[in-house]
């Protein structure tokens, strides 16, 4: 643990908030600073673009970083060449015949990410940062800051903007960063970040007793809009409405990380009284989708380009769902092209009545997790933080057996030592409480019955959640 955080886990609140607060100066800083303004600009031109000016401009962008990636990139020089891809045919690649170049899948990005993937020639002061690694070893992505710039500008116009709000208004998150140290943490189940005028609500801790803390912080930092989690989010809004706590009235939800379902959209508008807006993208920052005021949701064209492709690497036609590959057009310091990013979707062909130009999506095609309910009422489906910094942990699954039995499935490069099981055990029993935790490390974890990985399975359900 870091100096910062034992300095913190030993803090009162007042001080934390005073950490927090310091620590989102610097995050507002590296990407609301520098270029954010003129991307920022530039972003809202180009929503007006014809099709035609979308196309010039993807083909463009195209170019730009496979050629960037072929002469200053080690992993793609020798990946394409292997193909008998020379300079020559990079310069005629477009749109259309893309699909000539190998595609990058994750474990690809996994094991090459921080040495080969990485250009020669780099914008300054870049940073890695991590994925959230929910179903096994996160993948790092290299940020310089003018990248977070760029992808933040995209942020704010096409996903804040585009809902109504913007990142000067105060807001609630709730993530997965712990602010509270340990399961049994005494409210506030909140802390305020000054200078984004954040409030950051505990992911870890939301059930019935709990729920009049998170809306005294919404009501105390005059939250207009709430983001992070869907599932979390959802819980929370169903609390207070089983509770009967009268909410407050929102301009907007903004949630992410998981599918949203029409149950959430209509919790949250009871709830709350405002609309949902959805939106897809991911920390490897290669492509973004955002829901417009008119329901719809568009791919964002300047993000990357997208491609919707079958088992046999085919496109899918509009209506039928298919696999992600993406071409980033916004990080030349560690390039993305074609990569597999592991999300499904399914395009739409309608024309919005926005009037923007550009793609709809019928669905974001996420994976739905299962409840995990703790012994206090608590519920959470995100468990990523338990992997973290373990790069030879290649799948995780989480098993809910009874309220008080967990079961962790590990599929691992190598045996896992026993510091690291107990490692394990202690970052559950932090988010769950004291609990029978059994590890298991297998070669491999099945597939349900749709061919899927499920990250997390209770076989309990709500208002069960006795041992035993």
């Amino acid at each position: 643990m870091s100096l910062f955080n034992q300095l913190y886990n030993h803090s009162p609140v007042f001080i934390q908030n005073l950490m927090i607060s310091a620590y989102g100066y610097q995050w507002k800083k590296r990407r609301f600073g520098g270029i954010f303004q003129e991307e920022y600009k530039a972003a809202k031109e180009r929503e007006n673009f014809t099709l035609q000016q979308w196309h010039d401009y993807r083909q463009q962008a195209l170019q730009k970083i496979i050629t960037h990636a072929f002469e200053y990139v080690p992993y793609y020089k020798e990946s394409f060449t292997q193909q008998g891809i020379t300079g020559k045919d990079i310069k005629k690649l477009d749109i259309t015949t893309i699909h000539t170049l190998p595609a990058l899948l994750k474990e690809d990005l996994r094991l090459n990410g921080t040495d080969s993937l990485i250009a020669s020639q780099r914008e300054k002061n870049g940073s890695f940062f991590s994925s959230s690694g929910s179903t096994g070893t996160p993948v790092k992505i290299l940020y310089s800051p003018a990248m977070h710039q760029r992808w933040f500008a995209l942020f704010e116009s096409r996903i804040r903007n585009w809902a109504g709000v913007s990142s000067n208004i105060p807001r609630g998150m709730i993530g997965g960063r712990r602010i509270i140290t340990g399961a049994d943490g005494k409210p506030p189940f909140y802390r305020y970040n000054h200078f984004e005028k954040q409030v950051y609500f505990s992911a870890y801790h939301i059930n019935a007793l709990n729920a009049r803390s998170y809306l005294e912080g919404m009501k105390k930092h005059s939250v207009t809009y709430m983001t992070g989690y869907a599932m979390s989010n959802f819980f929370l809004a169903r609390f207070f409405k089983e509770l009967n706590i009268e909410a407050p009235q929102l301009k907007a939800m903004l949630p992410s990380s998981e599918k949203l379902t029409p149950e959430m959209r209509a919790m949250f508008y009871d709830v709350y009284g405002c609309k949902t807006y959805d939106s897809w993208g991911s920390v490897e920052a290669c492509g973004m989708i955002s829901e417009c005021e008119h329901g719809s949701l568009h791919i964002n064209p300047d993000a990357g380009l997208l491609e919707v492709l079958d088992n046999e690497m085919k496109p899918v036609p509009a209506g039928s769902a298919g696999d992600v590959y993406c071409t980033g057009f916004l990080n030349f310091d560690q390039p993305l092209i074609r990569y597999k990013i592991g999300d499904r979707i399914t395009l739409g062909n309608k024309v919005c009545s926005c009037g923007r130009s550009m793609p709809v999506v019928d669905e974001i095609c996420g994976r739905i997790e299962d409840i995990v309910i703790g012994k206090d009422g608590r519920e959470m489906v995100r468990f990523h933080s338990i992997f973290y910094d373990f790069e030879n942990i290649k799948q995780a699954q989480v098993i809910q057996e009874t309220a008080d039995i967990i079961i962790i499935k590990v599929v691992a490069e190598n045996k896992l030592s026993k510091d690291k099981e107990k490692i394990i055990r202690e970052r559950i029993e932090s988010q769950l409480g004291k609990m029978e935790i059994h590890v298991e490390q297998v070669t491999s974890i099945p597939l349900n019955n749709n061919g899927k990985f499920q990250a997390v399975i209770s076989k309990i359900k709500r208002g069960k959640q006795q041992g035993g």
